[in-house]
């Protein structure tokens, strides 16, 4: 039986959803896998601010790491090849989903498709605007 864990219940993701976040970069830096996103924080996170009045949402620049990522496929391929490349077919877009399967690979899905990312536990770091 293959048991997943949804992101809404990893400590890392408390006060934001991901499936109101859209992704802007995919890089490689050294073993860590870095996602750029523009991220939507709820009331519950402790950045929250009350939106600008010419806005709808507090939304934050934000990166996601993944350490020691050891493989990314694509769309259920790309296993064999570097992440380099495989990063270079991803596109960018909107998220829908990221969930943990049995311990293992992270899988994040979104308009760009599907990611699976072999690594350990995300970072989830704000940057400065």
């Amino acid at each position: 039986m293959v048991d997943s864990v949804d992101w809404r219940k990893l400590r890392e993701f408390s006060g934001v959803d991901l499936t109101q976040s859209f992704v802007l970069s995919w890089q490689v830096e050294g073993d860590t896998l870095c996602i750029e996103l523009d991220l939507f924080l709820t009331p519950e996170h402790p950045f929250f601010e009350k939106p600008r009045p010419a806005e709808k949402a507090c939304i934050r620049p934000a990166v996601v790491e993944f350490p020691y990522c050891e493989s990314v496929s694509f769309n259920g391929s790309g296993g064999d090849e570097s992440i380099d490349v495989v990063l270079g077919r991803i596109g960018l877009g909107a998220i829908t989903g990221l969930i943990r399967r049995d311990e293992g690979p992270f899988e994040l899905a979104g308009k760009f498709g599907r990611v699976s990312i072999d690594a350990e536990r995300p970072i989830l770091r704000l940057k400065q605007p």
